[in-house]
């Protein structure tokens, strides 16, 4: 266990006795494990006595745990997909983490689509015509543009039979692939993996093919972040996956979300040119905060940025833009203790494949597609309408 506590600290933190500690352990509530040494003494797991102290205040003051809910609070609803426990990321029980180092993209969809880790055997070529895309649209707007035509014109997508649905995800996901090779003016390649294809698409070394190959089944899926919910919102009106994919490319596109990967790649950009302290001076007086720096649900840092950051430094450690990276970490760590987010290691490896910026978000995006169609996916099989009420606090009527 990450964070424990000792029996005097959690029976203080639950308001109860030891007695009833015990009973909370014996039932399975709160995990315990023994200390090193000769004591007998046990430490118990604080994020399950944090959630029995949730769980008394919900039902303390149901209203007010309502009200916190969609500010990083109480889950407001049930998911089989993604768990984000302890400083870990797991996809239905695998940690994502182990998941890639080990399998390709194609499989990790597999797992978020169908339950089952296997290599897929999904119709991943893209059937519809691509409509002409104009010179100037970026990557994100050329997505968009996709999705909202196949949306219209796709009928096989259209079916809403749960046995086709992990087919036609996987039409919605090959589009965007398709989308990419069309944007660089290259031939399709649709016998190719989905990273080696993006590979191709933006010239990338082999060895850093296999880095956009990590990045995307480390965005895969991250729970109920705003874009996830959003697709789910949309499936559950009875939309199809085209458009809960356009809903949720539509909600990354905030500096509070997927457009953090390109303030990182400006940081990164200026800490090549002007060193790190002194970048790292110019962002906090715009933001006030380091982009690609700290994230709530990992205070011991973020495991999928870690982890390519990792991978950059067993494979590339000679990279200038390492250095540069390697340097602004440690500055920020020094300055304000804060560890880099997968924000930062997206920028960063869209700096090493080369290119403009947006490839950071345009990998963010490709690699979360397969989150939003699952989450849309299981919001259609729940057949339950997400319609929330408001608490109107506005001027009351005469």
């Amino acid at each position: 266990m990450s964070h424990s506590l000792s029996a005097a600290e959690a029976t203080e933190r639950l308001g109860v006795n030891r007695a009833t500690l015990y009973a909370y352990v014996s039932r399975g509530l709160i995990r315990s494990e023994p200390t090193q040494g000769k004591t007998r003494e046990r430490r118990y797991s604080g994020e399950d006595v944090d959630t029995l102290v949730r769980r008394k205040e919900e039902r303390r003051d149901p209203e007010k745990t309502v009200q916190g809910a969609l500010n990083w609070g109480v889950p407001v609803l049930e998911s089989a997909l993604t768990l984000i426990t302890e400083g870990r990321l797991y996809y239905r029980g695998y940690d994502a983490v182990h998941l890639a180092e080990q399998c390709s993209f194609e499989e990790v969809a597999a797992l978020l689509w169908t339950g089952e880790l296997r290599a897929i055997a999904l119709p991943l070529r893209a059937h519809l015509a691509l409509i002409p895309q104009s010179p100037e649209s970026g990557l994100l707007e050329s997505f968009a543009q996709a999705l909202t035509h196949a949306g219209a014109r796709d009928l096989q997508a259209s079916d809403a039979r749960p046995g086709a649905q992990p087919g036609n995800a996987a039409r919605v996901l090959s589009l965007l692939f398709a989308v990419v090779e069309r944007h660089r003016g290259i031939p399709g390649a649709p016998d190719l993996a989905l990273h080696e294809r993006l590979g191709r698409a933006w010239g990338a070394a082999p060895l850093h093919t296999d880095l956009l190959r990590r990045a995307l089944i480390l965005t895969a899926d991250h729970e109920l972040n705003v874009s996830s919910f959003t697709a789910r919102c949309i499936a559950s009106s009875g939309a199809g996956l085209h458009h809960a994919a356009l809903g949720g490319l539509c909600a990354l596109q905030g500096v509070r979300h997927g457009l953090g990967t390109e303030l990182c790649s400006e940081l990164l950009d200026l800490a090549e040119r002007q060193g790190a302290a002194r970048a790292l001076s110019s962002v906090m007086r715009r933001f006030r905060r380091p982009p690609g720096f700290g994230h709530r649900l990992y205070p011991e840092g973020d495991p999928r940025g870690q982890a390519l950051l990792d991978q950059v430094m067993a494979t590339s450690p000679d990279l200038p833009a390492l250095q540069v990276a390697h340097d602004l970490c440690a500055e920020v760590k020094r300055e304000l203790g804060e560890l880099p987010n997968v924000d930062l290691a997206l920028a960063l490896v869209a700096r090493i494949v080369g290119g403009p910026a947006e490839r950071s978000i345009a990998l963010f995006a490709l690699g979360r597609t397969v989150g939003w169609l699952a989450h849309a996916m299981e919001s259609a099989a729940g057949g339950q309408l997400i319609r929330p009420r408001a608490k109107y606090v506005g001027v009351p009527p005469p």
